[in-house]
């Protein structure tokens, strides 16, 4: 089969890292200058369209055949400019992306940190930045320039040519990079995912533009208000200013030495008249409930809709998907139980009411940030979402059999969990009921080898439980769930004996093999996660662990430290991405539009009196053949706006 190699340069007024591709592509200012290519293993071409060079013919019938697999570093791009300048949406079943293959193998998202770890001979060249910024990208107008706001080739022919040398670079370097990898292709399964995420991001989601644009001017108004409180109670030349309110505090006998919000909430509980306003003040002045707002009107294009918020294999340790613009995957809840009246508020602009109705304003519009998606006139979104996902991967991997009843049986997982621990039944607002948080915050915070440091993290001590009581709770969960301690030590065994000994290991239904320097985790699905160099190292309690070369918190390459519980999470995040990735296959294989997916949920654009939830629901919930056994079921609603049940 014929390849294409691309990597093209392109100019717009939009700022891309702000906006997209999409809405980037979207101005009229938008062109491509420069377009390098290469067939199979032909030397690289740059066609240089900004100085009145074409396509060749043979170019632009590849571009539209599907029997060419069209690649590129980050092929999303490319796809989706190539498809604005021919005026037609290119079809992403004939391309395949390189920064897709490397996530696979838990390499870096760029093409320049992907060549340093693969240590490629034709690198990403450095002064790229440079060039794209100055060729790429609107300039300051200034009296050295003409004024001009744009860079043209004929302003720097010489820096042109090195930018043309730097497009034919981004070639070589993805080809260098594709046969580095030609020993880990992109599998069928997870290129139908992948054609699947683009056609999900092509299609987009509606957004209420009047709703956006309203809860930005309510948030100015209100922080204006707020601001000028703040002036008439303390005289200062700027309230927003730390160092100033920190003064006006001491005068008033409170030293402070942070007013973050964390020490500000612990200073309102003791605070009262001029003070405690004043602290009240700053918390609603700090708060910032209109930035994803503020990103949605950046990304929205000419369409109306929102593109590209999702990014296939962006959690390249599992391969879940990632947001991107707008962020969807954190997005606010929802607790307002008249949801659509302070929607209409903001619409119609009677932003007083909002003031007088609810106790925060910036609430308010934090928690409506969800319903600004909505979907196109004549169709309604059905939401559906597996229930406890994680935990029933979990019980259904560690063989934890009184979870699977429970799950079986349709009970609550929190519930049952509390009645293990502390051997008494536990009913939901009845018998016992006040252990079900008990069970909740130890579900949540232990079934990845959690202890106290993770209740205290999850919230254990705000919600009224005592320190002392942290510790007996791990033990109680722990003794509880005797299959799933012993999983996460299994793994760790298995883990280990695969590097140690260079071999493989089967598991369970995982398997654990060491090949080529990667340590693989094949799970039941086929799909593998990756450990790029993985060794026996000392950890930070001067034991022997396991380690492995990977992007850190820091989002630079280096040495992560791992174990059993890790790994588990791993390796339970990665199955249920599976499931959700399985499911929304048979959702679109129904004739289903998908507009966008958050952790384990889906949302769909239906036409009215088409399909049900039931139905919907049903589809999610079907096991496939790799998971017999494993109990899976969704529970969904219907909505004329994005929101959570």
């Amino acid at each position: 089969m014929a390849l294409l190699a691309i990597d093209i340069e392109t100019y717009s007024d939009v700022d891309l890292t702000k906006s997209g591709v999409y809405a980037y592509c979207d101005s009229p200012q938008f062109e491509i200058l420069l377009f390098a290519y290469a067939f199979d293993d032909e030397p690289t071409k740059i066609i240089d369209l900004a100085c009145g060079e074409q396509l060749p013919q043979k170019v632009l019938d590849a571009l539209e055949d599907t029997s060419v697999i069209k690649t590129a570093f980050n092929a999303a791009f490319e796809r989706t400019c190539i498809s604005k300048y021919l005026g037609k949406k290119l079809s992403p079943a004939a391309w395949q992306c390189t920064a897709v293959q490397s996530a696979m193998l838990a390499l870096p998202l760029s093409l320049d940190g992907v060549g340093e770890v693969l240590d490629i001979q034709r690198k990403k060249l450095k002064e790229g930045a440079d060039l794209v910024r100055f060729f790429s990208m609107p300039c300051k107008a200034t009296k050295a320039n003409g004024g001009r706001t744009r860079n043209l080739p004929s302003h720097e022919p010489e820096k042109w040519e090195r930018f043309k040398d730097y497009c034919i670079r981004d070639v070589d370097a993805e080809r260098e990079i594709r046969r580095k990898l030609r020993n880990y292709p992109i599998s069928e399964s997870e290129m139908r995912l992948y054609q699947m995420d683009q056609e999900i991001n092509d299609r987009g989601i509606l957004v209420d533009r009047e709703l956006v644009a309203n809860a930005v001017l309510c948030d100015t108004e209100y922080k204006e208000a707020v601001t000028a409180r703040a002036y008439e109670l303390t005289g200062l030349d700027n309230p927003n200013s730390p160092a100033q309110i920190k003064g006006w505090l001491s005068d008033r006998g409170v030293e402070v030495d942070s007013l973050d919000k964390k020490a500000v909430k612990s200073m309102i509980s003791d605070a009262d008249g001029e003070v405690l306003e004043v602290l009240q003040l700053r918390l609603l002045m700090a708060k910032t409930s209109v930035k994803k707002y503020e990103a949605i009107e950046r990304s929205v294009c000419s369409d109306g809709r929102c593109h590209g918020l999702l990014q296939f294999y962006g959690a390249n340790r599992t391969g879940r998907w990632a947001g991107r613009l707008v962020q969807v995957q954190n997005l606010p809840q929802n607790h307002i139980v008249d949801l659509e009246l302070a929607r209409n508020l903001v619409k119609n602009r009677q932003f007083d009411l909002i003031d007088l109705l609810y106790d925060s304003t910036p609430g308010v519009l934090s928690e409506l940030i969800r319903t600004a998606f909505v979907p196109r006139p004549g169709t309604r979104f059905i939401v559906a979402d597996f229930a406890a996902i994680e935990a029933r991967v979990l019980a259904w991997f560690s063989g934890e059999q009184w979870r699977l009843t429970t799950f079986e049986e349709g009970g609550d997982i929190y519930c049952a969990s509390a009645s293990q621990m502390f051997g008494v039944p536990v009913v939901k607002h009845g018998e016992n009921g006040h252990l079900r948080q008990k069970g909740k915050i130890a579900e949540l915070a232990l079934g990845y080898g959690g202890s106290v440091g993770a209740l205290t993290s999850m919230g254990a001590l705000d919600m009224g439980m005592q320190e002392e009581e942290l510790q007996p709770l791990v033990n109680q969960w722990r003794s509880s769930n005797p299959h799933i301690t012993k999983f996460w030590w299994d793994v760790d065994a298995a883990a280990v004996k695969a590097v140690k000994e260079r071999t493989s290991v089967t598991y369970k239904n995982l398997c654990f093999s060491y090949r080529s320097g990667i340590l693989f985790v094949t799970l039941p699905s086929g799909r593998s996660l990756s450990y790029i160099k993985p060794r026996m190292t000392q950890n930070r309690f001067g034991r022997e662990s396991l380690s492995y070369e990977g992007v850190g918190e820091s989002k630079k390459w280096m040495r992560i430290e791992t174990y059993g519980p890790k790994l588990v999470e791993n390796i339970v995040q990665a199955t249920a991405r599976d499931l959700l990735a399985l499911a929304m296959l048979r959702l679109r294989d129904a004739g289903f539009d998908i507009v966008m997916h958050i952790h384990d949920e889906a949302v769909l654009e239906v036409p009215e009196g088409v399909s049900s939830v039931e139905e919907i629901c049903r589809i999610m919930a079907v096991a496939p053949d790799w998971a017999a056994g494993l109990p899976l079921r969704a529970d969904g609603y219907e909505c004329p706006f994005y929101k959570k049940d």
